[in-house]
């Protein structure tokens, strides 16, 4: 199992940043070939100091493994989401394991 997890910070002037994200999200990226589990949403508030707060939405993609991945960085679904939804966030931030 990979796990592609990748961290988005929006731009505060556009107000809808984050559910276009999650839209783009379903649309782009759910269909390519290779995703076992995906999971996107908005941060959600806590008390403990120990979770991160300062990012806007978080994706969670599940892979077979180590190529499954490398084969969606590639594909144009994965591309045509870069392209169209980079200008909604500021800052990205990924974490891959297994």
């Amino acid at each position: 199992m990979f796990s592609h997890v990748v961290i988005f910070w929006t731009k505060p002037e556009i107000s809808d940043a984050s559910d276009q994200l999650i839209v783009g999200v379903e649309k782009y990226l759910r269909p390519i070939p290779g995703v076992v589990a995906l999971h996107a949403g908005k941060m959600i508030p806590s008390h403990r100091p120990v979770v991160d707060q300062s990012y806007q939405v978080a994706l969670n993609v599940i892979f077979t493994d180590k190529k499954a991945q490398d084969d969606y960085q590639n594909h144009p679904l994965h591309l045509e989401f870069v392209q169209k939804l980079s200008p909604v966030w500021q800052k990205v931030l990924v974490y891959d394991f297994h």
